[in-house]
């Protein structure tokens, strides 16, 4: 499985475009390599509980979506209707090997306030994309962070 760790900024250009931070196509090349996969693919989403989006391997996206739809009943219709919702605003992207740079849909940065900069921010088995300055935003204060990770870790 890809981890992805560590925090980059980049710039789009006027058409959506970014460059992977080079830590990230150097794992992800490593892996596809070991599975002599030549497609590089991403699917990218907005996150469900921040104001990022969240890009996935294509591998990790199918280990997530399968680990969802497992729970589900398609009979039940709010399940239907979760899972109509959850696969909505999807995007497939693949890695351009010789650039490395990926296009990003403009209705997904939109979502995110993105305007030029945005920050790839390894968060272990995704990336999260940030507008740069909502990613500062965002920081977690010092004394907030123990508390929370003394009441989740005892």
């Amino acid at each position: 499985m890809v981890k992805f760790i560590g925090e980059y900024a980049s710039k789009l250009d006027e058409k959506g475009r970014a460059v992977v931070p080079a830590p990230f196509k150097a794992i992800v090349a490593k892996e596809f390599a070991k599975q002599e996969l030549k497609d590089i693919s991403f699917v990218i989403k907005k996150s469900l509980f921040s104001n990022c989006l969240e890009m996935y391997t294509y591998e990790q996206w199918e280990l997530e979506s399968e680990q969802i739809r497992a729970r589900l009943n398609f009979f039940n219709p709010e399940h239907d209707r979760f899972w109509r919702e959850y696969s909505r605003e999807r995007a497939l992207v693949s890695l351009d090997q010789k650039v490395g740079r990926i296009i990003i849909p403009k209705e997904l940065l939109k979502k995110i306030g993105v305007k030029r900069e945005i920050v790839f921010a390894g968060n272990d088995f995704k990336i999260e994309i940030w507008a740069k300055a909502n990613y500062a935003k965002g920081k977690m204060d010092e004394n907030e962070f123990v508390k929370l990770a003394t009441k989740i870790l005892g």
